[in-house]
């Protein structure tokens, strides 16, 4: 019998999105289209025109306008297409609002030029002397301070109207993973014929308890995507000169040094990283060490590593249930946070399960004056509550900057985002872990929350080496090849894993299947984002007042501050190598539990 993937139709409504909090119907979504042209060009009339304060501020005003309906009319088309990736239709909206906010884009190209033509004094003047451009003053500070790095009207021009082409390796990427990739189906543990998709690769059968289901479903999944290695390879190299062209027009000296720039990040947070974290691969040597004794294995393989060590603890975990847990898991948080939390889950803010056509993962996506949506495929597992939770904490840090601060300063840097949804990945561990009875549970959730680590902290760690090392290497003059990247992947994941990990010939090809890459230097902030969480989640388990008042502070700011410094204010320095250190401590003591567990046969 063949398990196939539920059609669209059949998920129950109460576990879709609710886009008609968009727009009521598409003929409402493409009013807004031509509303959003019209507001392009009022704004064009600015052009040549940004000499007062008046001026400036009358431009700032309807460009944040000409944003807002932007980003609506982009997130309505983009949530039909990643529920319905085949749909010609849905594609044809999403190809609409690419082109639009292509021309959007140009169209503004010109403000922050003309505004950085003006001397320093004369703009600070405009400042204090312009009723309504005070509540801009962090935006210009922030503007000076990038200004060796912002081209002149006619190459911001040219750049913006060169961004939709720039995307290409990126949209080429999305429709080999999400709808021309083919994969074998294999057989289940029950003699089945499975249809093996991104999703249930990842959340069911890495994780079956029969070696063979896993080492079959690993190999279908790699063998898949080598198929199309040589296309994969020229399309990060696209993606890396695309990097290096930007960063070049920008006067930047090298693309890390852009990526890191634009949200005032000092290079040292990079570096520290993967310095403390190298110096932490003994402790996640061993934990690979120890798997590959409890699961009683004379190779420890890729596909391995997320074998279940106790075979009683499934960790099942069925969405309503999850529900719950959350709102237990997240109760330091408080009953403000709580509250938005279930009324946004009850009401259409979530879409939940697998179905064909759908894109893979979890994420969240909020634009100001609506509501976050939040994409999962949920797994009925621990895995899935922890996505969940991870997702809610994007959307709930969403609705609080977007309650709170003007639009300009709606958004936030992913420095900022990952910490908001890894607190919530950690509260919701510590929580599982403390009210777990049994060993078994206790030992599988002890090793689900070592596995967040590595996931996070460590494979994130790794991934930054990867894209630090492939960018430097172009940026030199050096060719990039399918060889070369597979080289480097290899020697990384000789060092991260060990001497215990076997590290097949498929694995070199591993760098592929990960599509943040098409964002540079963006992983990165996943392993710092959860550095900062465990010690924020600590606090807050505390109870104390202050520090959640502080939390929910931190969760309000948005961009009306530096990333760096909004987080001082919450009380953890990512300037300095510590947060990363106080975590990994944290992570070494799991490791030791789970070593003592072991020593004493508690796992069978």
């Amino acid at each position: 019998m063949e398990i196939k993937q539920k059609q669209r139709s059949e998920i129950p409504i109460q576990y879709k999105w609710n886009v008609t909090d968009l727009y009521p119907t598409i003929n409402h979504w493409r009013k807004a289209i031509d509303e959003l042209k019209t507001h392009t060009k009022e704004l064009r009339e600015f052009e040549g025109k940004l000499t007062t304060g008046e001026a400036i501020l009358a431009c700032l005003t309807k460009r944040c306008i000409t944003d807002e309906v932007n980003d609506v009319v982009f997130l309505y088309a983009y949530l039909h297409k990643h529920t319905d990736n085949a749909n010609p239709e849905v594609l044809a909206m999403a190809d609409t609002v690419d082109g639009l906010e292509s021309d959007y884009n140009e169209g503004a190209a010109f403000i922050e030029p003309e505004i950085l033509a003006l001397d320093e004094t004369t703009l600070r003047s405009f400042i204090s002397n312009t009723p309504g451009l005070e509540v801009y003053e962090h935006y210009f500070n922030n503007l000076l301070r990038k200004k060796a790095h912002i081209p002149s009207a006619e190459v911001a021009e040219l750049l913006a109207s060169a961004s939709e082409m720039a995307d290409a390796s990126s949209n080429a990427y999305d429709m080999l993973a999400e709808v021309d990739i083919e994969f074998d189906n294999i057989t289940d543990e029950d003699g089945n014929s499975a249809a093996l998709t991104e999703n249930n690769y990842y959340s069911t059968f890495t994780k079956s308890t029969d070696r063979r289901v896993r080492k079959d479903a690993y190999e279908a999944y790699f063998n898949a995507y080598l198929k199309q290695k040589n296309t994969h390879a020229s399309l990060r190299v696209s993606c890396i000169e695309k990097d290096i062209f930007f960063a070049k027009a920008r006067k930047y000296p090298s693309t890390l040094d852009a990526s890191l720039h634009e949200s005032n990040i000092p290079r040292a947070v990079y570096e520290n990283l993967i310095a403390t974290v190298n110096e932490f691969l003994p402790v996640f040597h061993r934990y690979n060490a120890l798997r590959k004794k409890a699961l009683m294995l004379d190779e420890y393989h890729v596909y391995d590593r997320y074998a279940p060590l106790v075979r009683e603890a499934d960790g099942k975990i069925p969405y309503e249930e999850a529900k719950k847990l959350l709102m237990e898991g997240l109760a330091p948080l408080g009953e403000e946070y709580l509250s938005i939390l279930k009324n946004g889950i009850e009401s259409g803010w979530v879409d939940v399960y697998e179905s064909e056509g759908k894109s893979s993962g979890a994420w969240a996506w909020s634009e100001y004056g609506v509501h976050p949506f939040v994409l999962l495929n949920y797994g009925d597992n621990f895995e899935s509550l922890s996505e969940f939770a991870h997702e809610m904490g994007h959307a709930m840090h969403s609705y609080y900057k977007h309650s709170t601060q003007p639009y300009i300063y709606e958004g936030h840097t992913t420095f900022t985002g990952e910490v908001a949804s890894t607190v919530n990945d950690a509260l919701m561990a510590k929580y599982m872990l403390k009210t777990a009875t049994d060993p078994k549970s206790r030992i599988y959730l002890l090793d689900q929350h070592i596995e967040q680590f590595r996931g996070i902290v460590f494979h994130q760690t790794m991934y930054a080496e990867f894209e630090m090392e492939t960018h430097r290497i172009t940026e030199e003059g050096e060719p990039l090849t399918l060889e070369v990247f597979n080289k480097i992947w290899r020697e990384l994941n000789i060092k991260y894993n060990g001497p215990d990990a076997v590290i097949a010939e498929q694995s070199d090809f591993g760098w592929v299947v990960i599509p943040h890459f098409f964002r540079a230097f963006y992983v990165y902030q996943y392993a710092t984002g959860y550095s900062a969480a465990m010690a924020l989640a600590s606090r807050l388990q505390s109870g104390d007042s202050k520090m959640r008042e502080d939390y929910l502070n931190f969760l309000k700011a948005g961009n009306s501050d530096y990333s760096i410094e909004i987080l001082k204010k919450a009380g953890v320095d990512m300037s300095t190598p510590a947060p990363i250190r106080e975590a990994l401590k944290v992570f070494e003591s799991l490791v030791d539990e789970l070593e003592r567990c072991i020593q004493l046969n508690l796992i069978s």
